[in-house]
Parts: C-alpha cells; structure tokens; sequence
C-alpha cells in the first residue's frame, strides 16, 4: 500500500516501502509533454529534459550529474512523452538520499546554461535524424499523424529539425515557469525507505519552490470519415506497416475490457496475430498490437514488419485478424487473457522501478492511485459480453488509418487488402 503527503507548495508525494529490496527508485512526474506546446516551440518539452541534465545549482556540469548516481552503481534517465515528463533514477539504499537530491535539483534549479543549450541542440537533431532512418520510427510517427492530424497530438514529441532549431534560451525558461510548477509534480519513491524518511528528505530540497500556475493541454480533435491509406518510400529490406484505429482514455470504464481484447488480438506470443501471421503464415518475425491512452483519447495499432513483396498478405492476415473481432471471444480465450493481464501486472510489482511508475504516473494523469488488488477485481470484473461489445463497437471501416514505410512509390499493391 502506497502513501500520500501533499506538501505546503502543492507538491504531491506518493511512497512504497519494500522492506525487502537493496533499492530505492526514484521517480519525479512533470505534468508537461508535446501536447502543451504550441507549434512554433515543438519539442521544447523534450529539449528542456535533455538540458536538465547538463548542470544544476549544486551539481554544475552534466558529469557531476551523472557520476553522483552511477558512481555509487546507480541509475537513471528520463522521458517525455505527450503528457508527461518522467526523471528517474534507482540506487542502493545508502544513497537514497543523493538520488533524491539530484533529481529534485535537477527540476528546481537547472542552470539552463546557453553554451550547453546549443550543444544539446545539435545532439537532439541528431536524434531525430536517427529516428528519421529507422522505418519502424518513421511508420510510428505516421500513423500518430494520420490518427491526430495538424494538432499536437500527431506530433513527433521532439519536434522538427525546423522547430528544434529556433526554440530559444527563454522559451525553455518560460516552460519551466509554467508546466514545473510543485502543484503539477508528482514525486514518487519506492523500494527499502519509509515514508517520513521521505518527506523528510525533501524537505530542504524543495523549500525554495513557490507554488504558480500551469497551462492546460491541447484537446485532441477527431474528425476521420473514411478510412485512409499513407505510403512513404524507403529502399529498405523489410516493409513497415501500421494499421490504426481510435481508442479510449485513461478513464474510461471499457479500459480493461479493451485491454484484455488488445491481448488476445496481439499482444505475446499466443495471441491471434502472432499466431496467424507469424506462426502459420509465416509472414513476419515482429506482429504485435498495443494500446495508448491519454486524458482524452486513445488508440489502438497494430505494428507488423515483412519482406515487401509478401506485405500486401501480411496486411490481408492482420485485416482477416482485424474482422474476426467482431465475432467476439469465446470465453475460455478471455480467461486466458484475464490470466495473462493480472499476471503480468503482479510480476512487475516486485520490482522498485515498475512500482514508482505504477504509483506516480497514476497520480500524475489520474489524480488517484489504485491498487493492485483494486486493478485485479477490475479486471475479474469484466464479462466475455464486455469484451465483444467493446470489440464490435470500436472496429469501423471508416475510422481504420494505414501507414507503409518501405519500397513503394504508391499504395495500389494494398488497396485490396486493406478492408474489413
């Protein structure tokens, strides 16, 4: 069972104690990602994690930043994402301490230092570029466009090359002012300490930092009437494929129903794409689906990579898989998912790491905490009839999105394939 303290400045602090483990997990929620930007400071989200990194009040350059974790055989990184910005790190329980100071000092008192800035910059280009050559990236960020199109949503969450490029030192200093606000954090602690140790440590850390006001997110637009096909040339040995269809949010009441459906479609190796368009066919070595939700959307992809001449069967199978959802399940296949949901979920909870994800990023997006025994009857509590309602009502002709990444100049090779 987690803890909870809300300190004077807003700040939220959440904690597990695990008596048990060496470690101490350390996670600090920003309520900033992509879809807080405007167009002309894409990425900035993503920029400004980066230079957090690079130097801090008491720790001023990024070797000291990283040497003060990994030199007592720790470890950390971060995340930004559309809604949520995640600095983290995991050490032994001596240094918990340490670990806690670093991170909270790297969200409170970046130097923000603009020789560093520019440097980053050239690194973050280059990370798009790398993300840019890789055709399984690339076919992501189409189908997110094709999902949300012109609006942050459908954005890369780095940016552009052409964003990345002119986001100014203030910029990020306005940024910082809004979305790192104590109100809009969540900090979230796991593993051998308790929750006094914890609040308690904090305490001098963030004594300095002044509640304010942060800014809403952009709303996610939906408009799609008919389904629709994208293709973007690449001379590569393998064609990338994602077949999209919308999803649900964070909170609605179908989240588990849809996720057991999500399992027995395609996630592991018994499910039914791994199993038709892998195992039987032969098509592919990677076939999978996977599930997103924000706070108000969602979707469902389907990710497949095949040699190009046998994708357009691959695309036919994963349709065929697609189709065959509105049938519905039989029940012994939604127990096994059920099984598989609930399982997978408790293995994850012996480690400190899955435990802060699990706690903060609840809190942060949510504003409540379940748990696990709370998700488990959640889940029991979903029926056969749930799942195949669900299943029926989300797979639409008119809401399907298919993005190609590989040796095509047109789709015409798909366009057969590509029906329910």
């Amino acid at each position: 069972m987690h803890q909870r303290t809300v300190l004077d400045n807003g700040l939220r602090v959440l904690t597990t104690t695990m008596p048990e483990t060496y470690s101490v997990s350390v996670a600090i929620f920003v309520g900033a990602g992509s879809r807080y930007e405007a167009d002309e400071v894409a990425g900035s989200t993503h920029f400004l994690e980066h230079l957090l990194f690079k130097g801090t009040k008491s720790w001023p350059k990024a070797q000291d930043i990283s040497e003060a974790i990994e030199g007592v055989g720790g470890v950390m990184n971060a995340s930004t994402d559309r809604e949520i910005t995640i600095y983290w790190c995991k050490v032994a329980k001596p240094h918990f301490n340490r670990a806690l100071s670093v991170l909270a000092d790297m969200v409170i008192n970046p130097l923000l230092d603009p020789e560093e800035m520019e440097k980053e910059r050239q690194v973050i280009q280059e990370e798009l570029r790398m993300s840019n050559d890789y055709p399984s990236h690339r076919v992501d960020l189409l189908i997110d466009e094709m999902l949300w199109p012109n609006q942050p949503m459908g954005r890369d969450v780095g940016g552009t090359k052409e964003s990345v490029s002119a986001i100014s030192r203030d910029d990020l200093v306005d940024l910082m002012h809004h979305q790192y606000a104590p109100a809009n954090v969540v900090v979230s602690v796991a593993g051998s300490v308790s929750h006094d140790e914890v609040v308690e440590a904090l305490k001098h850390p963030v004594e300095s930092w002044k509640p304010h006001d942060s800014r809403p997110w952009t709303p996610a637009q939906l408009g799609q009437d008919k389904a629709a096909i994208r293709v973007e040339y690449r001379k590569s040995e393998q064609a990338h494929l994602c077949v999209s269809l919308p999803g649900l949010p964070l909170d609605h009441p179908d989240r588990y129903a849809m996720s057991l459906m999500n399992i027995m479609l395609g996630e592991g190796m018994s499910s039914r794409l791994f199993l038709e368009v892998r195992e039987k066919q032969g098509l592919a070595y990677d076939v999978h689906s996977s599930l997103s939700q924000f706070h108000d959307c969602g979707s469902l992809i389907i990710y497949c990579g095949s040699e190009p001449s046998r994708s357009p069967r691959a695309l036919d199978a994963i349709m065929g898989q697609l189709s065959a959802l509105r049938d519905g399940f039989p029940e012994k296949e939604v127990e096994k998912a059920r099984e598989y949901s609930k399982g997978r979920m408790m293995l994850r909870m012996e480690d400190s790491r899955s435990v802060v994800m699990w706690q903060g990023g609840q809190e942060m997006l949510l504003d409540k905490v379940l748990t696990v025994d709370e998700v488990v009857d959640a889940i029991d509590a979903v029926t056969v009839d749930d799942v195949n309602r669900i299943a029926r009502d989300m797979v639409k002709e008119d809401q399907l999105n298919l993005a190609i990444v590989g040796p095509f100049r047109s789709d015409r090779r798909f366009r057969s394939a590509f029906k329910l």
